[in-house]
């Protein structure tokens, strides 16, 4: 990594694109990454959309096995079950977008590209940027990343139930 700059080395160094705050204000304001800052019901209407996309698919390609295909109460679960896959993904990949972003807004470093051809720098945040991005981390992010994580918890007992009921079928 490069160089260590200090904050009172004069103005922000850091390009605005990738200045923490501003990089959590497009993660909130995506189309995607806004789904877990809709609250609970947001969140899960979304995924509720995921997985009845999912599902035609998923009972398609389980269709194709020669016992399922004789068991149709075994093979709408095995279908409901694997569509559970596409939302657990896209958990996934929030819970990764969030807890990047909360780690940046917590450090009190900021690591940044100034010309994008892996000349790494690092500034110190000002006192001010990291009460600032401390309180965006604690009351804005934290609270998604919760609700993520609990989406996945949730997520992955659907998946271990609907799992052992297909075994016990």
């Amino acid at each position: 990594m490069g160089e260590v700059r200090g904050a009172s080395s004069g103005s922000c160094p850091v390009p605005a694109a990738q200045r923490p705050l501003q990089q959590y204000e497009e993660l909130r304001d995506s189309w995607f990454f806004a789904w877990p800052s809709r609250g609970d019901l947001g969140l899960a209407k979304a995924l509720l959309t995921s997985w009845l996309l999912a599902l035609p698919l998923s009972l398609l390609v389980a269709s194709g096995s020669w016992v399922l295909r004789h068991r149709p109460a075994e093979l709408v679960l095995a279908g409901a079950v694997a569509a559970t896959l596409l939302p657990a993904l896209l958990l996934l990949r929030q819970w990764l977008g969030w807890r990047s972003i909360h780690g940046r807004l917590v450090s009190e470093r900021v690591e940044y590209e100034e010309s994008g051809w892996y000349d790494g720098q690092v500034w110190e945040k000002p006192l001010s940027w990291r009460q600032q991005d401390l309180l965006v981390a604690q009351h804005q992010v934290r609270p998604v990343l919760t609700r993520v994580e609990r989406a996945l918890a949730v997520a992955a007992a659907l998946m271990l139930v609907g799992t052992g009921l297909c075994q016990a079928l």
